[in-house]
Formats: structure tokens, C-alpha cells, sequence
């Protein structure tokens, strides 16, 4: 999560945004969700605490015909209680409704749905059962994130994947003993976890723990390790200078990149689908690691 941090321009790419999303988390973010979109799964999209908007940019890429995508956050609103008024006070006093969509609007035609106030709302504004992928990244505090991941539980499809952000980190421990809690009591399995983010589902989380192994294993960039704990299989991920998934520049860098010396400025490029490339990637992450093997020496040859 960020800490006090002020958008002072508009961003010309996604680093640009102030708040922490790191490369891995964005590779994982880009794999979960096209693996539900290669599989033909169709749900809603969900995001409780959105900061400046880094990470709900990158997840608003997925949206797609026919779902929706809403956000939460008190951003200047009145807190529910001391507790979470302290917290909001000390560490995101900069933050704005308006300064979310500014960013948001710099990278995406359309805004998602903003629900303004505690997270305890969502209940009440998302449809119970709609959600294919939640990622809750809002109050540090034990109660609410205990409420969020209750909540979570309720409007996630039958498989569908919550995103559990600062598990492990050293200043949020409310929001590790909420974790684990669900982890031991409440049903959720763990998927993977990374540095930052528990990966989990209330599903069978093995057909896509498989998946994820098989890819990890074909890239020199994830250091991966499998353990046991409490008869869950944990699997953890870090990353080896991985490079960020390629991420569109948002409309202040397309208006102001300059023309090469002497030349005109290019025809702006045909819009591509959503799927396209990113399908294409999604494909050869499925397949059996030898055959992927192949494909990308066949590439390489080529390039």
C-alpha cells in the first residue's frame, strides 16, 4: 500500500501512478486473469482500496463486454471509526476521489463504478455470487479486513480468485492474522503468495496451481519454491529481475511524444483487441511445458 504521496502531473505510464503494484504482482495479476478469459470464465471485477490507481488501471484492462468493474475507497470521506480515521489520516492524506480518476482517466475512455466510503458498502453495492477476480487492498486494521475478506467470500464466483495485499508485511499485522485466519478457519486455500500479495480461492485451487507451477518453471525471472503448511500446499514466488508486463502509455505521453527530426509524426497505430497478443501469451502458458518449450525457441530463432 502507498504511503503519503502526491500526483503532482499527469502520468505517461502506469509507473508514473504513485503506490506500490510490483512487477510481479502484475505478471500474476496478467496471468490469473487471462487465464479466466482464456477459459471462457465471465464475471465481475473488484477492487476494495484503490489508493492513486495503479493497480486498478492495470486490472481495468480486463474488464470485459458485459461485466462490471467497481472500485472502493474512502478517499477524503469520513472514516467508520477512530481506529480507521487515524489510519487514513497518517497515511493517505493526499488522496482524492478526483485524483484517482484523473489517473484513471489518463489510461481508460470509461471509469470504473466508485463506491465513496467504507468498504463495509460493497456488500450492498455488488451483487452477491457476480465477482470472478477481488482484490482487497484497503484498511490495514484486523476488523475490516476480516469484514473484506467475509465480504469477498460472498460475491466471488464459484473458483474465482481473491487477492489478499500486505499479508506479510512487517507495519500490517491485522491483516496477516486476518489472512491466515481464513486460511485456517474460514475456508480460503491458498493459491500462491508473493512478495506482497496471498493468492487464494474457496475452490479447488490445484488445477490452477498446477498451471502456475508449469509456468513459473519456464521462466528465468521467478525464483519458485513449494512448501507444506497446515496441509495446505503453499506455493511462493519471487521474482528475478523480471521485466513489467507491457503496459499501454497513457493519452499525456501519446499527445506530447515528439516527432522524430525532420519527419512527420506517424499515423496513430490500429486499435488492437483485448485479446490479441495477450491471448496469444495466455495460449502458450497453458500448454504442456514442452510444447511451450519449442514455441519460444521457435520464436527466438526467428527474432
Amino acid at each position: 500500500m502507498a504511503t503519503t504521496q502526491e500526483t503532482t502531473r499527469p502520468p505517461h505510464s502506469l509507473d508514473d501512478v504513485p503506490g506500490w503494484f510490483p512487477v510481479l504482482d502484475q505478471l500474476l495479476f496478467d496471468w490469473f486473469l487471462n487465464l479466466q478469459e482464456a477459459s471462457g470464465t465471465r464475471g465481475d471485477l473488484l477492487e476494495v482500496g484503490v489508493y492513486m490507481g495503479k493497480s486498478a488501471i492495470f486490472t481495468g484492462r480486463h474488464r470485459q463486454p458485459g461485466e462490471r468493474y467497481t472500485v472502493c475507497d474512502l478517499f477524503e470521506g469520513d472514516a467508520p471509526d477512530n481506529a480507521n480515521r487515524a489510519e487514513s489520516t497518517k497515511s493517505y492524506r493526499a488522496l482524492t476521489r478526483h485524483a484517482f480518476e484523473e489517473n484513471y482517466r489518463s489510461f481508460h475512455d470509461e471509469l470504473p463504478r466508485v463506491v465513496q466510503g467504507p468498504s463495509s458498502l460493497v456488500r450492498a453495492e455488488v451483487a452477491p455470487r457476480s465477482c470472478r477476480f477481488v482484490h482487497i487492498d484497503a484498511s490495514h486494521l484486523y476488523e475490516h479486513v476480516h469484514d473484506d475478506i467475509g465480504a469477498a467470500h460472498d460475491l466471488l464466483l464459484p473458483g474465482g480468485t481473491v487477492v489478499l495485499d500486505d499479508f506479510r508485511s512487517e507495519h500490517t499485522p491485522g491483516v496477516s492474522l486476518a489472512a491466515w485466519e481464513a486460511v485456517l478457519n474460514r475456508g480460503l486455500r491458498p493459491i500462491c503468495l508473493s512478495t506482497q500479495k496471498l493468492y487464494g480461492t474457496w475452490g479447488d485451487p490445484e488445477p490452477v496451481r498446477e498451471r502456475l507451477i508449469a509456468m513459473a518453471r519456464e521462466r528465468s525471472d521467478c525464483h519458485l519454491s513449494v512448501q507444506e503448511a497446515a496441509g495446505h500446499r503453499i506455493v511462493r514466488l519471487k521474482s528475478r529481475g523480471m521485466k513489467a508486463p507491457e503496459f499501454p502509455p497513457s493519452r499525456h505521453a501519446k499527445a506530447t511524444a515528439p516527432a522524430a527530426p525532420g519527419r512527420s509524426a506517424p499515423a496513430p497505430a490500429a486499435p488492437t483487441t483485448r485479446h490479441g497478443d495477450r491471448a496469444r501469451r495466455v495460449a502458450v502458458d497453458l500448454l504442456p511445458p514442452v510444447v511451450t518449450r519449442a514455441i519460444r525457441n521457435a520464436r527466438a530463432a526467428r527474432g
